[in-house]
């Protein structure tokens, strides 16, 4: 795998031209978080924040997302049963060159997807990266979701 770093000079990287930041209604964040396929699952594993990535779907402004029947999040589930546990998921799409892009993230609680119908439906949807048992799906319901555009120009 080649490195990131590979064929630069020691020292800190080079400085990029000056982005802005600009804040994105709840909307409009939730629309740019269904225009990728991949993000990232954070919640609390032995008392300390764990991150997994995952691939998801929007579906009805919910992301679902499958895991492994033996993960940690499924467990989570497993212990807080029909309650669910809080979550946050993270999808971005920054061009590494050139900086420009948008950044989201959504809290909410996260349950186990229960209805037979619509578990064959995600499992249609969404299929998992790594081999193992993925026969339910979560259901993350975001009370918070909150975005950002990075775009030219600075202060």
């Amino acid at each position: 795998m080649k490195s990131r770093s590979a064929g630069r000079t020691a020292g800190p990287p080079a400085a990029g031209p000056v982005r802005r930041a600009e804040g994105m209604q709840a909307a409009e964040a939730l629309a740019l978080l269904d225009t990728v396929d991949v993000g990232r699952v954070v919640f609390t594993r032995d008392a300390l924040p764990a991150v997994r990535p995952v691939n998801h779907v929007v579906d009805g402004g919910e992301i679902v997302i499958r895991v492994q029947d033996d993960s940690t999040l499924a467990a989570l589930l497993g212990v807080h049963p029909g309650t669910g546990v809080v979550v946050a998921y993270e999808a971005d799409s920054i061009d590494p060159d050139g900086h420009l892009g948008w950044s989201v993230t959504a809290t909410g609680y996260a349950t186990a997807v229960t209805e037979p119908d619509e578990i064959a439906r995600y499992a249609r949807l969404l299929r998992p990266w790594v081999a193992g048992t993925a026969s339910g799906a979560i259901r993350i319901r975001p009370d918070l979701v909150t975005g950002y555009r990075l775009g030219p120009g600075g202060p």
